[in-house]
């Protein structure tokens, strides 16, 4: 008797984060029979598979789900046969979801959608996403980053860069977390002949008081209150050689230290990203692929859980 193969790689069943990549790996079948691991694994081990297949989606006549991972004898031919079964979700621990906003491909898409629909470390989602194709994301634990950012404008900008680069970028299932600073709230309670901001830009152009803008240069110098940071207080020191009062805007500043993975901006940075322990500073400019850098940094202590 052959003794038997064993698999080449280690178990994915309790990896966190599992989302097959590219997707045209997972193949979705119907299964009418008791879905338990043993008769799952009877059933497929040793049946011929196509090639590029490494998971199986079971979807019964019930309704129910079940996620397998496969081995292949020989990937070079176009079928082989199986021969290593691992049973990652039976149908108690499967949530199967139809959106067509998802994109199957994007792990942190997946991972977003886990997040609202609450689908917790210890279960499978399964998605039947946009252009109807299907995928999964297995035991879902995302990390999560704060996005400090100061509104106006409306949406933030940092936070909608995020979610852009999070919408290509190879990277682990991360799902961003909006902390506003609402800068209008900063002023409310700030009694002023006027207001001094950076750029028209800002949103602030109805306070109350007249409002002036620093990147204009005002000709004269009046009794005005600075909305900025300590760039813009530079700004001021240059132009007319002193200090206003100033209200703080600077997220670097307002947030403080921070233990949670955290992403905001500071006007002292101006060419390149700065990472404070699990704080990643990048510059109020900031281009894609700084935030995208910044966000690898964050998540680098945290293991990229895809298959081999």
């Amino acid at each position: 008797m052959n003794a038997p193969v064993e698999p080449s790689r280690r178990s994915l069943r309790g990896r966190p984060n599992v989302v097959p990549l590219p997707y045209r790996g997972v193949s979705v079948q119907p299964y009418d029979g008791t879905m338990s691991e043993d008769a799952i694994i009877g059933r497929f081990m040793d049946r011929e598979a196509y090639r590029r297949t490494e998971f199986i989606v079971l979807r019964s006549p019930r309704g129910e789900h079940a996620v397998v991972a496969v081995e292949l004898i020989d990937r070079e031919p176009l079928f082989s046969p199986i021969r290593h079964v691992e049973v990652l979700a039976l149908p108690e621990s499967c949530v199967f979801l139809r959106d067509p906003d998802t994109d199957c491909g994007n792990p942190s898409s997946l991972a977003a959608l886990a997040t609202r629909m609450g689908v917790g470390a210890d279960r499978t989602l399964i998605c039947e996403g946009k252009f109807d194709h299907v995928n999964f994301i297995h035991r879902p634990k995302p990390l999560v980053v704060t996005v400090v950012e100061v509104t106006p404008p409306e949406p933030p900008k940092l936070f909608e860069l995020v979610r852009h680069v999070l919408s290509y970028a190879d990277l682990p299932p991360i799902v961003p977390i909006l902390e506003r600073i609402e800068l209008k709230a900063l002023v409310r309670d700030r009694a002023a002949p006027a207001f001094l901001v950076p750029c028209r830009s800002g949103g602030l152009d109805d306070l109350g008081v007249p409002v002036h803008y620093l990147d204009e240069r005002p000709a004269a110098r009046q009794d005005w209150t600075l909305i900025g940071c300590a760039r813009s207080l530079q700004f001021h020191r240059h132009y007319y050689g002193d200090e206003p009062p100033r209200i703080e805007m600077c997220p670097r500043a307002i947030a403080g230290r921070r233990e949670e993975p955290t992403l905001l901006k500071c006007c002292l940075l101006e060419f390149d990203i700065e990472r404070d322990g699990n704080v990643m500073v990048v510059p109020w400019g900031a281009d894609l692929p700084m935030i995208e850098r910044a966000l690898r940094s964050l998540a680098s202590s945290v293991d990229e859980e895809r298959p081999a």
